[in-house]
Formats: C-alpha cells, structure tokens, sequence
C-alpha cells in the first residue's frame, strides 16, 4: 500500500531508450553508467538462451547516441558500444532460438535498422524469419490516425514519428502504455501542453525513484497485489490485508476483467489472479469478465493474442475453481469450462513432466501454476500429473539445495518447494527431503531484497515484491515438514 505503482527491477532495455528518446530526465548520467556497469564481459546485456539480444541491441545503441551526444567520456562509451556491435555480430551470425517476450518482432528490426542508420561498414542482420512486415503495419496504423490496440502503446517507442499522432495520449496519472519508453517516444511529438506536463511528471518520478534508471513496467498495482495476496493467502501465511487493499483489488475489476496496471489493457491473467485472490480473502468475486478471453479452446491473454500460455490457463482455472467452492450453486455454469482448461492443462505438459511458458522464463513456475491447479481443481484423475511434476523437480534439484534453469536462484526453489509440497497427494519422503534441502538454501541466500530478472516483458525483470512473498510461501509451506530435522 505504501508504494501503489508497484515494485519492479530496473531493465536495461527500457533504461537504453530513456538514454536515447529523453537525454533532458533527471538522472541521464546515472543512466549511462548503469548501461555501463551492466554490461557482460563478453560486451553483451542479459541472460543466456537469447534473452541477451533485446538488452543488447538497446543498450548498444543507447551508448553509441550518449557517445555522439557527449552525455559522458566517448573515450569510455565508444569501446562498450564496440564491444557491444561485435557481440550483436557474434549472436546474429548464428543467433539461438529467441524467447517469445513480448513484441520482440517490433523492437528487433527497430533497434537494428536505427544502429544500422550510422552506416557503418558492417551492417548487422536480421534474425532468420523475422522481418519488417509487423512493425510496418503498426507504423502505417499509427499514421492514419487509427487508434491501436492498447498493448500496442506499451511498446510505442518502436513506431518512431508514427508514434506522435493525435490518436495516442497518456493516462491520468501521466503514463503512455505503462511503459517509460513509451511515455518519453509520445513526449517526442506535438504533445498538448497539459498532458505533455503530466507525463514529463510520470517520467522525473519514475526515473528519481530508481536513481536514473527506468523498469520496464510501472505502475504494477493490480498485477503485484493480486500475485502477493495469492502466494501468501494460498499458503496460509498469517497476513493481516487492509481493507483498502481488498476494496481496491475488487473496484480494480470490470466487465471486461481488469489490467494489470494503468496505462495497459486488461488481461485474463491479471483478472484471474485478482478474482482468485477475492475468493481467498472472502469475498468472492463473479468471473464471468473472464469468459471475455474464453477462445473456446483455451483462454487467451487478451484478445487478439499470438500463441497461448499455461500459466494463464492455471490461474482461470483457480479463479473459476476457488469461486465455485465458494458459490457452488455456480457449478452447473463454470465446471464444464473447468473441466476443459484442465484438459488442455494436462495435454501440455512435457514428457518429462514439467510446463513452460510465454510469461517467465524459468519451467519452475509455469511448472508450479500447473501443478497447483491441477491438484485443487483438476479433479483426482490429474493426481498423475502432479506427481510427475513433481518427479521433475526431484530430478533437477541442484547439489547445493537449489533450483533454477541457469543456476540456483531463490524464486525457482521457491516454485519447486511449493511443486512438491502444497496442492495435489500428500507428499512422499522424497519430497520432504528435498524440500528440506531448498528450504536451508533459502536461509542461507540473505534478505530476498535482490533477485535476478526472471519474468517476460520487453526484457526479463523481477516483480520484486511478488517474488519476495513467493519466497516467504515456500519458507512457510516448508517449514512444518522440517521440524526437527
């Protein structure tokens, strides 16, 4: 409640288009040096399996404009940005598989064709099979005056003038998509001076609250209190929630479901979660918003979306299940559609037994989502699923107590303590043992204040404070069935 617009890591991506679109926001030096002290050794941003390339090209050319700027020494930007190109060059000659983040087929030839545009003798390539087509049809939209759809504006940097028409302003509270990129690329234009004024607002509090550098998401505020309220409640961490907060949570929810915060569209896994969190909390919450998103196969992100997610697929299916347990007149209306999310849940999983996911880039948690409905509201004939979910998580289990897809990482092993022990058969010895081994690598990994970026927007970034009570859960869960040990 004492931070409403959320708690979210800063990006490198989004911190390297404030570095290029507003070099006038407080904190540009700030900016740069923290391009700076991010950078890998090997001159590229991010994480491994082709995460890097978006922070990468972004931060790249941010150094290269600051360097041509003079908004810092060239003697020190100019040999990063070199060592930047050449690890750009060493990704594109044979780039991996890239991750399914968001608008990674708009922001790619964006930032190649603008680090290309200073003509240097070795122009870099676009990934195989991606081209411009997207991003030209965004630009012409824009340029007729049509008003995009609003995930669209989260990303409006990309659309260059396009993005400065009459059609896009800011929300009340200043921000252009949620985003500060997007916000600083409509300053750009024409702005009407009022709503101009409110968003340079946005930006000099967003950027003096993170010392210079910008998240690539903010605010957060439905997103952040439904996941917290979640993770705790569900575990059974005593909490005491504000009135407000519930109040909030419930007012936050329309008839076509609710967004994770302002200035983006509403989505099926922000309202899923929120209503599931109601229901938790005592005051259950009709999901019929949800069936907005219903494709009837599956439900989809939001409308219109490319591809599907098992993560939001679980949460409908907490949300419609944990209200039906509370009204169970509702059942003859919602179990039918129960029952085919939990059909198409199961049919995803992978023969080893774990999930993956659009949203985050660690199976743990798509992994954990699954699990967990399944095993409450699946019914007892996706036990065996659970179970081999949980087998999984056995066999990944690192030496030191830890899981995680690149190392052990304290959110992951919160995911896998949770996979083993909340929701679905009661656990066997194995899974207490193991648990025992995360739950003391958890203790011994200090104050949760800090944790490595995980979650898919534009770049990976950290929800810290959703994080943090995904970890206080599984210290919780845990704890009972160590004692002693």
């Amino acid at each position: 409640m004492a931070k409403p617009w959320g708690q979210v890591s800063p990006s490198v991506y989004e911190t390297g288009r404030i570095v290029t679109l507003a070099p006038w926001l407080v904190g540009q030096r700030e900016r740069v040096a923290y391009l700076l002290d991010a950078q890998r050794g090997d001159g590229g941003w991010g994480a491994p399996d082709g995460y890097g390339l978006v922070p990468t090209l972004s931060a790249t050319e941010a150094l290269l404009t600051a360097a041509e700027r003079g908004d810092g020494d060239p003697a020190v930007l100019m040999p990063a940005a070199r060592a930047g190109l050449d690890a750009l060059r060493e990704v594109l000659r044979d780039p991996p598989e890239l991750p399914d983040t968001p608008a990674i087929e708009l922001i790619v030839p964006h930032l190649v064709a603008l680090i290309n545009e200073r003509g240097g003798a070795d122009p870099l390539p676009l990934p195989p099979g991606m081209d411009t087509t997207r991003l030209t049809k965004v630009r012409r939209l824009l340029e007729s005056g049509g008003k995009p759809p609003q995930k669209v504006l989260h990303v409006l940097e990309v659309a260059g003038d396009a993005g400065r028409s009459g059609a896009v302003g800011p929300t009340p509270i200043g921000t252009v998509g949620a985003s500060p990129a997007a916000t600083a690329a409509w300053l750009e234009g024409p702005a009407p001076h009022d709503s101009a004024a409110s968003a340079r607002r946005h930006l000099e509090a967003v950027a003096t609250r993170y010392g210079g550098p910008v998240p690539v998401g903010l605010p957060i505020t439905v997103f952040e209190r439904g996941w917290v309220l979640s993770w705790l409640v569900r575990a059974g961490v005593p909490v005491e929630v504000p009135a407000e907060m519930a109040a909030d949570l419930r007012a936050a929810i329309g008839p076509d479901g609710t967004p994770a915060g302002a200035g983006l569209p509403a989505d099926a896994d922000t309202t899923s979660v929120a209503l599931y969190a109601l229901s938790l909390l005592g005051m259950p919450c009709e999901p019929s918003s949800l069936l907005t998103f219903d494709s009837g196969e599956h439900f989809s992100t939001w409308q219109g979306e490319d591809g599907s997610s098992v993560s939001v697929n679980a949460h409908v299916l907490d949300a419609i299940g944990e209200y039906v347990r509370a009204r169970p007149a509702a059942a003859a209306t919602y179990e039918p559609v129960m029952t085919r999310v939990a059909r198409w849940l199961a049919a995803r999983q992978q023969s080893d037994g774990s999930w993956n996911d659009r949203w985050h880039a660690s199976p743990y948690y798509a992994t954990l989502s699954c699990a967990l409905a399944l095993g409450e509201f699946g019914g007892p004939q996706y036990a065996g699923a659970v179970l081999a979910a949980r087998e999984w998580v056995l066999a990944t289990q690192r030496p030191d107590g830890s899981w995680g897809r690149w190392t052990g990482m304290a959110e992951e092993t919160a995911y896998a303590l949770q996979t083993l022990l909340l929701g679905g058969p009661e656990p066997d010895e194995r899974a207490v043992r193991a648990a025992a081994g995360g739950y003391h690598f958890l203790t011994r990994s200090g104050d949760f204040s800090d944790y490595e970026p995980l979650w898919h927007d534009k770049d990976l970034y950290s929800p810290t404070a959703i994080v943090r009570a995904a970890v206080l859960s599984a210290l919780h869960v845990t704890r009972p069935h160590i004692q002693g040990n």
